[in-house]
Order: structure tokens, then C-alpha cells, then sequence
């Protein structure tokens, strides 16, 4: 019998390639949250990031035969959801073209809790502020800087692999993270102003 919960993700992929649906559960168990954090940070807005995750999880469903083995399935998958959230940005402008209402935020009284019984009233106030801070500044920067910064400051991942999802030289990828870097810090100190 297999452990779904000890196999690794590659493994895990193999065996849905071979009709083990089980194992696409374990996957989109494991990443559904991080998928969801990663993709929210591009469009800060929250039933948007669900439906992207929603969709990145269809393609892998659909096209698992795409992928092979010489790249890990993280890279793999926020490759897809990148790309994804980077063109439903892309919609969402346009649409604006046509009617500044048309896609108001809904979601500006969006609440985003970390439960902790430890912390006091003042204490959550300061960080759902500075998480407000931060998502406004990142929502400023350009989508090419916005992707970089969010996988290597958000998601932690290695140059390498942000390198391999964005299909940029390393140079680049550590060119455009100093940059992006920059803009933020740039967007903080404006917003900040502010609060």
C-alpha cells in the first residue's frame, strides 16, 4: 500500500500520470494553500486567487502527460499558476478599458486573520495594517517584478527554480528581484505615509 503523505511530489505525479487519482488528491492537498498565498499576492484579490487555483489544478488535471520528470513539480506548477494569474491581470486591465466600475474591488473590507491566542487586540491591528501595507505596495509594482519578488521573498524559492518558472537567465532573475525590491520598498515608504 502507498503513503501518499511520505511519497515526494514527483513521485506522487508519476503515479497520477499512471491513473492513480489518489495521488493528484495528495498533490492538491499539499499545495492548494501555498498556491492560493502565491497567487493572491499577484492579484490581490482573494475570489480570484481561488478561481486561478481552481484553474492551475484543471490544467495540471488535464495535461499531467505534459509534464516530465527532469523538473520538479513545484516549478512545474507555479509556472501554470503564473501564468494564470499574470493573464487574468492582463484581462482585468483591459476590461477596465471599457468601464472603470466594471471590476471594482469587492474586496477592500477583506478580512485576512491568523488565528493566535497569544497575541493582543493591538498586535493584530498592526499586522492585518501591514499586511494591507504590503499587498497595496506589491499590487503597484510591474507584473515582472511582481513575480520575482513574491517567489523568492514570499515563497522562498531558489533562484534556480524562479529562473526555471519564468524561463529568465539567473542573472536576470536576481537583476529584476534588486529592482522589484526597490519599487516596494518605494511603494512602503509612500503608503506608509498614509497610514
Amino acid at each position: 500500500m502507498i503513503d501518499y503523505h511520505k511519497t515526494n511530489d514527483e513521485d506522487l505525479m508519476n503515479l497520477f500520470q499512471k491513473g492513480d487519482n489518489f495521488a493528484f488528491d495528495e498533490l492538491v492537498k499539499r499545495y492548494k494553500q501555498p498556491l492560493a498565498n502565491f497567487v493572491y499576492r499577484f492579484t490581490s484579490n482573494y475570489d480570484d486567487s481561488l478561481d486561478i487555483v481552481q484553474d492551475t489544478f484543471v490544467k495540471v488535471f488535464n495535461y499531467k502527460d505534459h509534464y516530465q520528470n527532469v523538473a520538479k513539480f513545484s516549478t512545474w506548477l507555479y509556472t501554470i499558476a503564473s501564468n494564470l494569474a499574470k493573464t487574468s491581470i492582463r484581462r482585468k486591465k483591459r476590461f477596465k478599458l471599457f468601464s472603470s466600475n466594471l471590476f471594482k474591488n469587492k474586496d477592500e473590507d477583506l478580512e485576512i486573520e491568523y488565528p493566535d491566542n497569544d497575541i493582543k487586540p493591538d498586535d493584530n491591528t498592526d499586522n492585518k495594517l501591514r499586511a494591507e501595507l504590503i499587498q497595496k505596495a506589491l499590487s503597484k509594482i510591474a507584473l515582472h517584478y511582481r513575480e520575482v519578488v513574491i517567489l523568492r521573498d514570499i515563497m522562498e524559492l531558489s533562484y534556480d527554480e524562479i529562473s526555471e518558472i519564468t524561463k529568465l537567465p539567473k542573472g536576470t532573475v536576481k537583476s529584476r528581484i534588486n529592482r522589484g525590491r526597490l519599487y516596494l520598498k518605494e511603494y512602503l515608504i509612500k503608503f506608509s505615509k498614509d497610514f
